[in-house]
């Protein structure tokens, strides 16, 4: 089964309450760095105190030792999935891994909003796809349990990685904005090419009728999945 995370890319706690309710009985969220440096661990923890699965998105990149202790921390507050980013080195995701014992980490591996030609421009001049392929041997060399990537990507992981979660953000319908995301993806095509878990969050936030947005969205992955 398909696993949704609605993301509550909102700035305070007030706002992630309102959309809590306002979907329920959704109970799997993704709370980014937005939403988490502004209202603490405290919310996180609350959160899954009250049965919600908690999806914490803060792309760790630093130094190994820091990472590390940083999982650490963030493993006691119950989250389920916790991303790192896999530019920081087999040496940082190897203890990353080591220290997640509760939870399931990700490595995000080419953040959706970088083209090509942005990549050149930062002096990087090998394609999203092979960088792709590099962060998916890096990350199931570590031991974690999957990869964050867009949907162009997925085909590829599925065969390189069988097993990994495949977690994608950038959902949106066709007929709709993409906004900062340049490689997104709508949430049936996802599925068919190997998503474990869709990220949506202005796919829904946004849309005038965000309960008939979610519902769609739902209905549209079950039906691929049955």
């Amino acid at each position: 089964m398909v696993r949704l995370w609605v993301a509550l890319d909102v700035p305070d706690v007030t706002s992630a309450r309102r959309w809590m309710e306002k979907l329920a009985p959704h109970r799997a969220f993704k709370i980014g760095m937005q939403l988490f440096y502004q209202a603490g661990p405290d919310f996180v923890r609350q959160a899954v105190r009250e049965g919600y699965e908690i999806f914490l998105d803060l792309k760790l990149l630093d130094i190994p030792q820091t990472v590390e202790r940083a999982v650490l921390s963030l493993q006691d507050l119950g989250v389920s999935l916790l991303t790192v980013h896999s530019w920081g080195g087999a040496d940082m995701l190897a203890r990353a891994q080591r220290a997640a014992k509760t939870l399931d980490l990700i490595a995000v591996t080419v953040l959706t909003s970088l083209t090509h030609n942005e990549l050149a421009a930062l002096g990087i001049d090998t394609s999203v796809d092979v960088l792709v392929d590099h962060a998916i041997f890096a990350a199931r060399t570590a031991g974690l349990a999957g990869i964050v990537l867009s949907g162009g990507e997925l085909a590829a992981a599925r065969s390189l990685w069988p097993e990994a979660r495949r977690v994608v953000p950038g959902i949106r319908w066709a007929d709709r904005e993409s906004d900062d995301q340049r490689r997104v993806i709508d949430p049936p095509s996802a599925v068919r090419l190997g998503a474990t878990d869709l990220v949506v969050g202005r796919a829904i936030l946004a849309d005038p009728d965000p309960w008939a947005s979610y519902q769609r969205i739902v209905r549209s992955v079950e039906n691929v999945s049955q």
